[in-house]
């Protein structure tokens, strides 16, 4: 079960002994169902307030049947018995999509406790507030983006169209549910096919694409002169601490801060759907390993590097960075007091990630001519200069690497996500793979041998 032992032990603490009558089971159990519901209410409201944004449409049915199913245990047998309620604002100020706006979604979790809740604000998607937390005094609200989807683009007959008809049919892992696959080579998109329920205005959650978007923003602000990523990242110490005062932005961006993170891969539950804030979660882990020495990944390194560049988003936000791009579908969300979640929690859809790819294979320059990454960022993000991972891929600056997958060019990068979210950036055949999924906890996409049988077809 999912434990949160530090304010399991809090609470006893302050209980005098004899008053103890809840066990520790039963505190887990109590708190495995508080996130449940916040889990349920974050994606019932992203999914549908964020698809109504693009003026497109979830129902809560495919919410449940798609994004609340094959999620993690023991949250997956919680979660469908959770009641909940969808709270729309009023007509005057309906969306594109010609509904009223989401306002905000309830889940109940506890007779004792408020519901779980995640509001919904026009221009930063979901937020999940705290357990025991309730609506904020006001929230933005604006109408719907307006930006036309292109009818979609399907694959022509031949091998290409195969290979991706055999995404769906779960010939690249067994229990694998792909909802979108998307192919383009020298900026033409050459296919691209959706699951029922999704299309090109539909978007998801990037999970841990975020990372790669993360690293992007980053490079952003690199290039405007904002920050280095050889500089401290100002997680605190002395400067005579050869540790925490010595952390950079690139150790953060190589999982390589040396850090300890409480769970591998450090899940982050509290944040992700507990409601805590990125402040509490993510600022105060203890040091131990030189930073640059050891690989782990963990989010809170992630959320660390975006800290790093936060005085930059006043002026130039995640939005900013996504309308240059043309991924109007794009939404980063934020923690109830205002912080980027860039570690998991952006919404997008599989054409604006595909813009994402194409950035880097113009080498971090627009079709106008107008640099938003520095010029050696491409070599930068893709190259294995840190610490590596015991996986079957490395990991560069905010990318992992193909580099030593068979049939693949080892040039090849890509953007990962749980549940079976990937960019792959191939610039040596100046190729972008999209591929988005929900897939069941314990069911794996093979990306490696997917992007094979992709580029195979353009060498026929």
């Amino acid at each position: 079960m999912i434990r949160h032992a530090l304010a399991a032990a809090a609470l006893l603490a302050a209980t005098p002994a004899a008053a103890q009558s809840t066990t520790q089971d039963e505190l887990g159990a109590r708190y495995d169902r508080a996130l449940a519901a916040g889990y349920k209410a974050l994606f019932l409201c992203s999914a549908i307030a964020n698809a109504e944004r693009n003026g497109a449409a979830r129902t809560p049915a495919s919410v449940e049947a798609w994004e609340l199913t094959g999620i993690q245990a023991p949250l997956d047998e919680i979660a469908p018995e959770l009641a909940y309620e969808i709270h729309r604002r009023p007509a005057s100020r309906a969306t594109a999509a010609g509904s009223n706006e989401v306002s905000h979604i309830s889940v109940d979790w506890a007779e004792s406790m408020p519901p779980r809740i995640a509001i919904h604000d026009s221009r930063m998607g979901c937020q999940l507030a705290p357990i025991g937390g309730g609506l904020p005094p006001f929230v933005t609200t604006r109408p719907g983006q307006n930006h036309p989807v292109a009818a979609v683009t399907p694959f022509g007959e031949g091998a290409l169209k195969t290979v991706g008809e055999g995404a769906f049919a779960q010939r690249y892992g067994e229990g694998t549910r792909t909802t979108a696959v998307l192919v383009q080579r020298r900026g033409a998109l050459l296919g691209e096919a959706y699951a029922p329920d999704f299309g090109p205005a539909v978007p998801q959650r990037t999970w841990s694409v975020a990372k790669s978007i993360a690293a992007t923003l980053v490079g952003a602000a690199q290039a405007r002169g904002e920050v280095q990523v050889d500089a401290r990242a100002g997680l605190g110490g002395r400067m005579q601490d050869h540790t925490r005062y010595g952390i950079t932005i690139d150790h953060l961006l190589r999982m390589a801060s040396g850090r300890y993170s409480d769970t591998p891969g450090n899940r982050t539950d509290p944040l992700y759907f507990g409601g805590s804030s990125v402040a509490e979660t993510a600022t105060s882990w203890p040091v131990i390993h030189p930073p640059g020495s050891v690989y782990r990944y963990a989010n809170n390194d992630t959320l660390m590097a975006v800290r790093a560049i936060k005085p930059g988003f006043d002026e130039h936000p995640p939005a900013a960075l996504f309308e240059k791009l043309g991924m109007h579908h794009t939404v980063a969300e934020t923690d109830w007091e205002g912080d980027y979640i860039l570690s998991s929690q952006v919404w997008s859809t599989a054409r604006d990630l595909a813009k994402l790819g194409q950035l880097y294979l113009d080498g971090g320059m627009l079709a106008d001519g107008t640099r938003i990454l520095p010029e050696d960022w491409v070599d930068y993000v893709s190259a294995p200069t840190g610490p590596q991972p015991d996986s079957p891929f490395g990991y560069g600056a905010g990318f992992w690497l193909l580099n030593t997958s068979e049939g693949v060019p080892a040039d090849t990068f890509a953007a990962m996500g749980n549940r079976g979210q990937f960019i792959v950036i191939v610039p040596s055949m100046n190729v972008v793979i999209v591929r988005r999924g929900e897939d069941p906890t314990g069911s794996r996409f093979d990306i490696a041998t997917f992007t094979r049988d992709v580029l195979e077809t353009f060498r026929e």
